[in-house]
């Protein structure tokens, strides 16, 4: 696999592909502006998905290039960063899906000899530059039981525990109230810690 991109080779792809929408320069200062300030937070927000770095990059240049098409119809009606964060999140459950979609089609193909129709999807990096932080057996168990929560209570769970973002602003992200994201948070430490128990009780 290719060394993982810095951010200023980030930056070169994102703004390369927004040169090639626009010849308005006040909107491309802008725009170039919102990936350089944005663009790490929006890269790990993805990471903390797809547990891989080439992954998440080419996941926020997706999100990047959504928010290009879609900057004149933002209405403000919440933060920008709150909105982009969100495209974020929709971005990296959508790849998580398609994964999901892929294996069960693989396991269905290798039982019945069906063909498989997501051959065509991209297959996750084999090779992940996160091995430093995640290979160790008890960490693989904590990747492994957070990619079993619900979509809803991971989300929470992580953008709260991992990114930092505080209960209004991950009730904005997910468009819902700060009571439903403190019940998602509360149920997802619940699961985790059930299904974590179980896993170190198996150790033992």
């Amino acid at each position: 696999m290719a060394a993982p991109s810095t951010s200023k080779q980030f930056s070169r792809r994102i703004n390369s592909y927004h040169l090639e929408q626009t010849a308005n320069t006040s909107r491309e200062r802008f725009f170039s502006d919102l990936v350089a300030e944005h663009q790490e937070m929006v890269i790990n927000t993805c990471y903390r998905f797809v547990f891989n770095r080439e992954d998440a990059e080419d996941l926020a240049q997706e999100v990047f290039i959504e928010v290009n098409r879609s900057l004149d119809k933002f209405r403000e009606e919440s933060k920008l960063s709150t909105w982009i964060y969100r495209i974020a999140v929709t971005k990296s459950l959508d790849h998580l899906r398609r994964q999901k979609r892929k294996k069960r089609f693989s396991s269905l193909k290798r039982i019945i000899g069906i063909d498989d129709p997501a051959e065509s999807l991209p297959a996750p990096g084999s090779d992940n530059p996160a091995d430093v932080l995640v290979g160790n057996e008890r960490a693989d168990k904590l990747r492994n039981a957070l990619d079993s929560l619900p979509d809803n209570q991971k989300t929470a769970f992580l953008l709260s525990k991992y990114d930092g973002y505080g209960n209004q602003e991950i009730a904005d992200i997910l468009q819902t109230t700060v009571p439903a994201v403190e019940s998602l948070i509360h149920r997802a430490k619940k699961n985790l810690q059930t299904r974590l128990e179980k896993e170190f009780r198996s150790e033992q």
